[in-house]
């Protein structure tokens, strides 16, 4: 149990970070924020492998960039869906 909260957490943070570092705002708020470090996680480990330091079961670096690649390209998709339903 304790293993899951922490990994809600971390996803949380890695989330907010990226965010932070893009300076935009992940739909969805702290869920938004958690979903994003969790997949993004996965993407960055898929990506670029398992390297850098090691928080719970998130290697920071890969999970990072992988949340800011994941949110980079769900802000592309609701930017395209945003123009494409105005006209």
């Amino acid at each position: 149990m304790i293993s899951f909260i922490w990994y809600l957490i971390i996803g949380g943070i890695l989330g907010w970070l990226a965010g932070v570092i893009l300076g935009k705002d992940i739909p969805g708020g702290i869920i938004g924020n958690i979903i994003a470090g969790i997949i993004g996680s996965w993407v960055g480990g898929t990506l670029l492998g398992a390297w850098g330091p090691q928080v719970s079961d998130f290697y920071i670096a890969p999970a990072l960039i992988g949340a800011i690649v994941l949110i980079l390209v769900v802000s592309f998709v609701l930017k395209a869906l945003g123009r494409s339903a105005s006209h």
